[in-house]
């Protein structure tokens, strides 16, 4: 009976308090849903929906190598002048790869809510492009995580099966994940990274979905050398930071054991509880001095969409 009442007294904390639900809400760690998320069914704004999304963040960050390697590669000769500089001559830029790490968690709260389990990952991938000049969808995972009739969490990983690649034009494809056998309160989480050699280029960041968002993140670490300008939201629901970060990067003198860093721009822009009807703008961002700019994505598509 106790433990009962104490289920119902959170739930009522939640519904009667936003700001007391935001305080501990979402759990940014994925691999395991809180209790908390359980028990969880939206602030009283999003009261009624079919499904919500609990979490979704998209953090960006570089694979960098020493800037020597350029000279290695034959831009410059090897003589007793630049002997000297090897691995100390900082970051070869335009061999950075761009790292993104994308996790989503969606709780499908009503049986009419199970359509929302699936979702569209679009990313460049273009037929007249080279293929080490792609980005690669990476370590792609989705679990579907239910309660079975003693209250055990039970989870089960969704097959690659139900996986579909589409091409959508000449420079971009999309992967649809259907997600079978949805039930109402069934806590699904995807997990995926992108690995792209366009260190020039971020894709887009949508905070509003068709169904309420609890919390959407995107957190980017850039080196200072890359200069871009970032269009965040100006919204109540968004809030944004940046600071002066450090990133490690490799080197191509295997007799250097101290990690090199180099400075990087560090910014973190997160909303909190958006409707989908709230006219909340997507994160954009473009890089400062490039005229050309990598082909849009189609009309209406961004990178990860959830589908109505």
């Amino acid at each position: 009976m106790m433990k009962s009442f104490g289920k119902i007294a959170l739930m009522v904390a939640f519904l009667a308090c936003g700001s007391m639900a935001m305080a501990q809400l979402p759990n940014e760690k994925f691999g395991k849903p809180s209790d908390m998320e359980w028990e969880y069914v939206g602030w009283k704004e999003a009261l009624g929906a079919d499904a919500i999304v609990l979490c979704k963040t998209m953090t960006v960050s570089y694979e960098l190598s020493d800037g020597f390697g350029s000279m290695v590669n034959g831009d410059a000769d090897l003589n007793s002048d630049n002997m000297q500089i090897l691995g100390t001559n900082g970051v070869n830029i335009e061999g950075a790869i761009t790292i993104y790490e994308v996790c989503l968690r969606t709780k499908i709260l009503k049986p009419e809510g199970a359509k929302h389990a699936n979702i569209d990952i679009v990313y460049q991938d273009g037929v007249e492009i080279k293929d080490d000049n792609i980005d690669e969808l990476l370590d792609l995972k989705v679990r579907v995580f239910s309660k079975n009739e003693k209250g055990k969490v039970v989870k089960k990983n969704v097959s690659s099966s139900n996986f579909v690649k589409e091409r959508l034009d000449d420079n971009y494809s999309v992967m649809h994940v259907n997600v079978p056998d949805v039930q109402a309160d069934n806590i699904i989480e995807y997990t995926y990274k992108i690995r792209s050699p366009r260190p020039a280029y971020i894709y887009d960041w949508t905070y509003r979905e068709c169904i309420p968002v609890v919390r959407s993140k995107c957190d980017l670490n850039i080196p200072f050398q890359l200069q871009f300008n970032m269009h965040a939201p100006i919204d109540g629901h968004i809030k944004s930071t940046v600071v002066e970060g450090r990133l490690t990067y490799n080197q191509n003198r295997s007799d250097l054991m101290q990690a090199k860093t180099v400075r990087t721009n560090h910014y973190t822009i997160t909303g909190n509880c958006i409707l989908p009807t709230d006219n909340v703008a997507a994160f954009t961002s473009e890089m400062k001095g490039i005229d050309t700019l990598p082909d849009p994505l189609p009309t209406g598509a961004t990178h990860l969409k959830i589908k109505e």
